[in-house]
């Protein structure tokens, strides 16, 4: 049941990049959105199908693979994966749709798309550290590719700047993957049964900042962040929607499923550190926000901040908490991907993101009133207004890291209040005032162009009004992620003596 996540975008990407007559544009668009929708509908099939009584992986598969080197082919997903999973379909279909008509060697771009989504995919569905690096891996290239070749002005740099970052990422990544293996003395890349609890502290801790230091390039978390802006700017909307909404969620499952989840001794160790690591990417991404011009680097530079607070909450290690890094990832995913989508509607319609050039955009006669409204939800739910996803995601993760960090979460709580301060910066200077004699006549703005950004809104306010839905999916999976490896104690009893 899991190998058709994999197998029907793969499929797709073989019949547009390798079908042997000419296809117009428009249809292989159509046909890549039709194998996406094929592949978000069976991630709600598999949904519906999961029992949130059961904490272990379920609907696993497992074929031996390579003996020689213990890598076997297993998947399986619990109330960690899941929402993801589905958060990455939605998004890949809303990608699809969202892409432009015209597009330049459109096969090719479809096809990357594709294989975009295997890789993120299968990276989730992973029960094998060795596997999931290989699908970790897969979705470096096609999005090198999809910025290189689509992207703005400075693309090359940007895509080359992120291969690069990403390619340190993985090395570390697969150096500590081994490191736990080999030392462990265990025959195969397996994640379940792998016992690193008897290494020495001084080793897993030197694992552990190995991990935390590649998946916190992926993140991406400071100093290592500074690959993401450029890369936003450059890519285009539907690449942005995707890297904000999915890749970097890459990072942070990976923190979760192998650093704090086969390290606990280690991440203990860590944890006011890690804490003090999140406040300082949360203070530094949101005063970065407010210095930003450009629309789309103000959009990414926000993502940092909010990805610290994942951090946060995933330091302090409580049940509440840890639910509370999985709600905000979902929240994140959601909400930067409207902010994108909207950026980019603004930027395909007047033709710049500068805040120095647009001006009265809300004007109700040849403005965009309507894609101004949906902007003011997706900034009401990134500032965490009540209502909104956003919200009830940052309440989680405040009120699970206060009894173990409060000054760290005091200080982070700030980070709510500047993004409130860089959007309304934003709001106020493109959608209030005159019109900008720079930006009249503007084209008219068709419902194709709404609609996606009009979906997302929904969910969030859905999700926002009525959360159990979403936490009902995870809190089995992550309160016993916590009780299994005896986290909470140790953290808590360290967090009291700093």
């Amino acid at each position: 049941m899991l190998t058709v996540l994999i197998l029907v975008p793969l499929i797709g990407a073989a019949i547009i990049g390798f079908l042997p007559v000419p296809i117009i544009p428009k249809i292989s668009r159509w046909i890549t959105f039709a194998f996406t929708c094929i592949s978000f509908l069976w991630t709600l099939v598999l949904a519906s199908l999961f029992n949130t009584n059961i904490v272990t992986q379920q609907f696993s598969e497992f074929l031996p693979w390579i003996d020689t080197l213990g890598l076997n082919y297993h998947l399986g997903i619990d109330g960690l994966s899941l929402p993801l999973l589905v958060l990455n379909g939605l998004l890949t279909c809303i990608a699809v749709y969202s892409s432009d008509t015209s597009i330049n060697r459109p096969r090719f771009y479809y096809s990357l798309l594709l294989l975009l989504n295997v890789g993120v995919t299968g990276a989730f569905l992973a029960q094998d550290l060795l596997l999931f690096f290989l699908f970790y891996e897969l979705e470096l290239i096609p999005l090198y590719l999809l910025i290189a070749i689509w992207g703005g002005e400075k693309r090359g740099y940007a895509a080359t700047k992120f291969l690069i970052y990403t390619a340190f990422s993985g090395i570390l990544i697969l150096a500590s993957f081994l490191g736990m293996v080999w030392l462990s003395g265990a025959s195969s890349f397996a994640l379940e049964g792998l016992n690193t609890s008897a290494l020495p502290l001084a080793t897993q801790i030197l694992l552990l900042v190995g991990l935390l230091i590649g998946f916190g390039i992926k993140f991406p978390l400071v100093p290592f962040h500074t690959w993401l802006p450029d890369a936003h700017v450059e890519a285009s909307t539907p690449i942005s929607v995707l890297l904000a909404g999915v890749l970097l969620k890459v990072g942070t499952y990976g923190m979760l499923r192998f650093g704090m989840n086969l390290l606990p001794s280690a991440w203990t160790y860590l944890a006011p550190w890690l804490a003090t690591w999140a406040v300082v990417s949360v203070l530094y991404g949101s005063s970065c926000a407010i210095a930003q011009t450009d629309m789309k680097k103000m959009v990414a530079y926000s993502s940092i901040g909010h990805m610290g607070y994942i951090l946060l909450a995933a330091a302090a290690a409580t049940p509440l908490s840890l639910l509370g890094t999985v709600l905000q990832m979902i929240s994140h995913g959601l909400i930067s991907a409207l902010l994108f989508l909207l950026v980019g509607v603004v930027y395909k319609k007047t033709g710049t993101r500068d805040l120095d050039v647009l001006h009265g955009l809300f004007n109700p006669e040849r403005g965009m009133p309507l894609i101004g409204t949906l902007l003011v939800t997706g900034v009401m739910a990134s500032a965490g207004i009540p209502g909104m996803v956003g919200f009830i995601s940052e309440f989680i993760v405040f009120r699970g890291s206060f009894p173990v960090f409060p000054v760290q979460t005091l200080v982070s709580m700030i980070g709510t209040g500047l993004t409130a301060v860089y959007f309304l910066i934003l709001m106020n200077r493109a959608f209030f005032g005159r019109l900008s004699e720079k930006v009249t006549n503007l084209p008219r703005v068709f419902w194709s162009d709404r609609i996606p950004a009009f979906l997302l809104a929904v969910i969030i306010v859905i999700f926002g009004i009525q959360p159990a839905w979403l936490i009902r999916w995870t809190e089995p999976t992550t309160t016993a992620m916590i009780s299994t490896q005896n986290v909470v104690a140790n953290v808590a009893e360290l967090g009291n003596r700093h």
